[in-house]
């Protein structure tokens, strides 16, 4: 099937309250133009530098996620375009978010990643961390990001009752964190659930869903 195609065969299954990231990572443009061209606006990148060139040669009315792992030295980069940043995991990352945003008279729009998996190569902060960033005056200060949502990658694994149960832990973290809106804490978004389990998760209560491989094939 044909990018198009798989991007129509996804939305169609998609109930209304729910976004689709399209993974677009390590794809030449000529793939992301077909997907644009069937109507997607949101691509996720998980390498800053590959986003910022894509960026400059894409439509300007893309919305650009960056859904990979952030380091605080690469947040210039992409300060003046990014949409959402899903994958905040540390106080001190979302303080040079908000710096790079104030440059920009922007105010970007944040994710708190939370650890969800049993594997220890997945990045994430524990939820009483994110509840203490939230309650806290020096996150009060931050004029400049805005966290709209949780995001969480659950474990590698084909035993679906625990993915499940990740999912429902990213679920209620958010919403025991729900209690905590602020003038920068707007909570709205579950991201979780990717190609091989979005369906579970969007069962799960998430709202956007990461799908790379099951739009643009497997990656080479």
């Amino acid at each position: 099937m044909s990018i198009q195609q798989n991007l129509n065969h996804i939305k169609s299954t998609l109930p209304e309250h729910v976004t689709l990231v399209a993974v677009s990572k390590t794809k030449p443009v000529t793939d992301l133009m077909e997907a644009y061209n069937a109507g997607q606006r949101i691509f996720g990148e998980n390498k800053i530098q590959e986003m910022a060139e894509k960026h400059e040669v894409m439509p300007k009315d893309i919305e650009w996620h960056m859904i990979g792992h952030v380091q605080s030295n690469k947040v210039k980069y992409m300060a003046p375009f990014v949409s959402l940043i899903h994958g905040v995991d540390n106080f001190k990352l979302l303080k040079e978010i908000n710096k790079q945003a104030k440059k920009h008279g922007r105010i970007i729009d944040c994710l708190f990643q939370i650890k969800i998996a049993s594997e220890d190569s997945k990045f994430g902060m524990a939820p009483s961390e994110a509840l203490d960033i939230l309650k806290s005056e020096a996150f009060s200060e931050l004029k400049n990001i805005r966290i709209i949502g949780l995001m969480g990658m659950a474990t590698f694994t084909d035993d679906e009752n625990q993915v499940k149960k990740e999912f429902n832990l990213l679920k209620s973290t958010f919403n025991d964190l729900k209690q905590q809106q602020t003038v920068n804490c707007k909570l709205q978004t579950v991201s979780m659930g990717m190609s091989g389990d979005y369906q579970l998760a969007i069962d799960c209560g998430s709202t956007m869903i990461r799908v790379g491989s099951s739009i643009f094939g497997i990656r080479s």
